[in-house]
């Protein structure tokens, strides 16, 4: 009896044993699952916002370790780096009715994470609807040639639009910038047409300012060359020396324009002779004819007096 008493009492105390090792062990897994429950990391780049049972706690948690009351406490992470937001392509007819296609890009930040989550359900979408509305608003109020030319100006005034409601939700809005704008083909060919004839009027300038130049300097050359021609043949020589340096079967000479003057005067002034000597003897012929006739007419009428008067 004795033996057997001794027996079950050790039974009941290994059973006792293995009975507290397995609470010992569910208190423990409990405990790990608590414990990771409760635990959250926060990273350099974010800030935690602690809501217990739906309020917050208090100031955004900094980087590191934080333990919270399971089923209480909950965190919202909220992200402190700049962020990229684009802005989809918005089509937009301009204030001289041009319809265009701009797309943008917005770089923001939060920096009061309570305001970010408290004041606006979802800051992200929130900023991309602001963002798109003040696109479009800026493409009605500016011209084609802002939009080609003055972005800078255009990106402060879209950067103020967005700005102005971002502020009340804690968020900073970094820089905004236009990135493309798409013109419909049309207008685009009409635009290279329009770039096309301005070159060419400047090509046309430069050369009319070209000549203009050039024809002051000849001006200035033959002012000097007429006051000592012997510089005229030096000049002539030289050309004539340029022209043969080359390979040429042929040389040409130039011939002195006021030469040719010259000869045109002088054979003008012959024809003009030849023709007024011919013109001088016809005169001289139709005025001895007429002085015959008249005496003729005495000659006869003398000699016919005589007989009347017989």
């Amino acid at each position: 009896m004795r033996g057997g008493r001794i027996i079950d009492r050790q039974g009941f105390t290994d059973r006792g044993a293995a009975m507290l090792i397995e609470i010992l062990s569910a208190i423990g897994v409990v405990g790990a699952v608590g414990l990771a429950a409760s635990v959250r990391i926060v990273r350099q780049y974010e800030r935690g916002l602690i809501f217990r049972f739906g309020r917050v706690r208090r100031a955004p948690s900094e980087p590191g370790i934080m333990l919270l009351v399971p089923a209480v406490d909950r965190m919202v992470k909220v992200n402190m780096q700049i962020v990229t937001l684009p802005v989809p392509g918005q089509d937009g007819i301009t204030r001289d009715n041009v319809t265009v296609r701009v797309d943008a890009v917005v770089y923001f930040k939060v920096i009061d994470p309570v305001q970010a989550i408290v004041g606006v359900e979802n800051y992200r979408f929130a900023m991309l609807q602001v963002a798109q509305a003040s696109l479009r608003r800026i493409i009605g109020e500016s011209s084609l040639d802002d939009l080609l030319s003055n972005r800078q100006r255009l990106n402060e005034g879209l950067e103020l639009m967005i700005d102005s409601p971002a502020l009340g939700w804690g968020i900073h809005i970094d820089r905004v910038e236009i990135k493309d704008v798409a013109l419909p083909e049309t207008m685009k060919r009409a635009m290279s047409r329009q770039a096309e004839a301005e070159r060419e009027r400047r090509g046309r300038v430069i050369a009319a300012e070209g000549e203009l130049q050039a024809s002051e300097k000849l001006a200035e050359a033959a002012e000097r060359m007429a006051d000592t021609p012997a510089a005229l043949q030096l000049r002539l020589l030289e050309t004539v020396v340029e022209v043969a340096a080359e390979k040429n079967s042929t040389l040409v000479l130039p011939f002195p324009v006021e030469l040719l003057q010259f000869l045109d005067r002088k054979t003008t002034g012959d024809r003009s002779n030849d023709a007024n000597v011919p013109q001088q003897a016809r005169t001289e012929h139709d005025a001895g004819g007429r002085t015959g006739g008249a005496d003729g007419e005495l000659d006869r009428t003398g000699n016919r007096s005589p007989e009347r008067t017989t």
